[in-house]
């Protein structure tokens, strides 16, 4: 889930006819299990660089609690 956020949030911020973007490092700890119920991520970059990206996501249960962390880098390249 994570990486999806990211995903979408980079192809959001570069320019998809000159630029492909590819995942460099991902980490996540999970702080709390969860079967049965409904989750929400959040994405925010760090920094935007103009090769590099860093993202923080939290994840989130319907109360509010922290599920997860992940920190994602991102590279962007010219060309595809």
């Amino acid at each position: 889930m994570a990486e999806s956020c990211v995903s979408v949030g980079t192809w959001l911020n570069i320019n998809q006819e000159t630029q492909s973007a590819m995942g460099i490092e991902i980490n996540a700890n999970h702080v709390r299990a969860k079967r049965d119920s409904t989750v929400t991520a959040t994405a925010i970059p760090l920094h935007k660089g103009p090769t590099t990206s860093v993202w923080d996501i939290r994840i989130t249960d319907e109360e509010g609690r922290l599920v997860c962390v992940s920190r994602c880098t991102i590279a962007m390249v010219n060309g595809h």
